[in-house]
């Protein structure tokens, strides 16, 4: 390969690094620029408190999880199409929806008889 090639080849992966990045500098933004509502979701004692999360239907929503065990979870749901560790005294955030009106469970991957839960769009 040519130097020159090479340098429009690494042009090319520059600029749509920076297009990238700057597609997800709005990424929790609505339609209408305003952030997305925040939900806090806990985990304590290897339990999803609360365990029933009401949400309105069709609204993206900032799912704020704390996870107060010294030990990691990782929030999973297959319906949701999420999963995510959370270690230890950590707290992260899950985007979520526009859901339509419906019933969407998820559970702890390392305590699954245990941290379980559902969203509830209405």
């Amino acid at each position: 390969m040519s130097i020159r090639r090479c340098a429009q080849t690494l042009a090319s992966f520059a600029a749509a690094a920076l297009l990238g990045a700057g597609a997800g500098a709005g990424a929790g933004a609505g339609a209408d620029g305003k952030a997305p509502p925040a939900i806090d979701l806990r985990i304590r004692n290897h339990l999803f408190e609360p365990s029933e999360l009401v949400i309105p239907a069709h609204t993206k929503v900032r799912l704020r999880v704390h996870n107060l065990d010294d030990t990691p979870e990782e929030f999973e749901s297959w319906e949701l199409n999420r999963e995510k560790v959370i270690l230890g005294g950590q707290t992260t955030v899950i985007f979520v929806g526009p859901l339509s009106p419906g019933e969407y469970p998820f559970f702890g991957e390392f305590n699954p008889k245990t941290a379980q839960g559902k969203l509830i769009a209405e």
